[in-house]
């Protein structure tokens, strides 16, 4: 039987591959013209259409708990952190590049193992080997992710040596003021998905109903997206759809992006934590790398395979840390259960 930490392990990784698939298919629609606003929007409401439907099925004969007026604030806040993500990440990528984005997306981990410290939804103590192994864990697979991002080396595998995106930091420096602008746009959505996170973990602690938490966000989500769109685009010819390829990539981004992606991650930060979730966002390098080489023929550099080992050593420390704290954890809860008939057998002799 798969435990647990497996399921949500696998998940995780899942989820990191499609949402590679989906911002393939999204930057490719954004060549043709397509609004970012609008493809918030629309993604976000085919999204519903497929969550409402899926909820009220699952809780066909258990109701969810009532949602306390608290725990609706968290979710709005969750909403709005969610559109900021979204909206700020894609047109960082329209103003810079996707690379530049990736080595953006690496930061989440470190951001959010601070905010997790800071409002004490993690401990740290130094003293304790799986504390030490989080920490380093946690820099050596950032550290890697940057590798792969910045660092080219020699090729490996290449058909050609024509120049990629990948490591072209002189591409840069030819456009200096709209990189500045996306990468000021990626470090704030970074640290935004960060805090977003945290909010996670703050709601479905208390309410662990993630396919409710999702569709109600989704739902809010759905009208922050629509007003910001309403007075960013003046065009209303961009609100109506085709059948073409910005179509295509807003229903994948609805069901396995917005909808999929949210639950599953909703479903980890109950189950294993903000932290361990953001660690699985340097993946979306090395899947991408790999994606790249195999079906679209990049080539393949030694600093690329250099980086993606880095990162998976600095996962398999961040992996091996969390199953020492969930030993130590289980190991303390039954402790006084084992000692509590030897303290009652010993009153009943006296």
């Amino acid at each position: 039987m798969v435990s647990e930490g497996a399921s949500v392990t696998t998940a995780m990784v899942a989820v990191q591959f499609l949402e590679v698939g989906g911002d393939t298919l999204m930057k490719s629609a954004t060549k043709d013209g397509m609004s970012i606003y609008i493809f918030v929007f629309y993604s976000n409401l085919f999204a519903l259409f497929f969550l409402l439907p899926s909820t009220l099925f699952y809780h066909r004969e258990r109701a969810p708990p009532p949602i306390s007026i608290s725990i609706f604030f968290r979710i709005f806040l969750l909403s709005c952190f969610r559109t900021t993500v979204q909206t700020l990440m894609y047109t960082g990528i329209g103003y810079s590049s996707p690379t530049l984005s990736s080595a953006m997306v690496d930061l989440v981990p470190a951001f959010t193992f601070i905010l997790a410290l800071i409002s004490r939804m993690e401990n740290l103590n130094l003293k304790q080997h799986s504390s030490q192994a989080k920490v380093i864990g946690t820099l050596v697979s950032i550290g890697g992710a940057l590798i792969v991002t910045l660092y080219k080396g020699i090729p490996l595998i290449s058909d050609s040596f024509q120049n990629i995106e990948m490591g072209a930091i002189g591409i840069y420096l030819s456009v200096k003021s709209d990189w500045i602008i996306g990468a000021f746009l990626l470090a704030t959505a970074s640290f935004c998905l960060s805090v977003l996170f945290i909010i996670q973990t703050w709601i479905v602690k208390d309410y662990p109903e993630e396919l409710v938490v999702t569709t109600i966000c989704c739902c809010l989500v759905v009208i922050l997206s629509a007003i910001v769109a309403l007075i960013a685009e003046g065009n209303s010819n961009v609100w109506i759809l085709r059948p073409d390829k910005k179509l295509l990539s807003m229903c994948f981004s609805a069901i396995f992006v917005v909808s999929m992606r949210n639950t599953v991650t909703t479903w980890g930060c109950r189950i294993k934590g903000p932290i361990f979730v953001a660690m699985f966002n340097p993946l979306r390098v090395v899947i991408a790398l790999g994606l790249g080489v195999l079906f679209l023929g990049d080539n393949l550099y030694l600093g690329s395979i250099i980086g993606a080992t880095i990162i998976v050593i600095g996962f398999y420390a961040v992996m091996w840390a969390q199953a020492q704290e969930k030993h130590m954890i289980s190991e303390n809860n039954f402790q006084p259960s084992s000692l509590a008939p030897l303290l009652q057998n010993k009153s009943m002799d006296l």
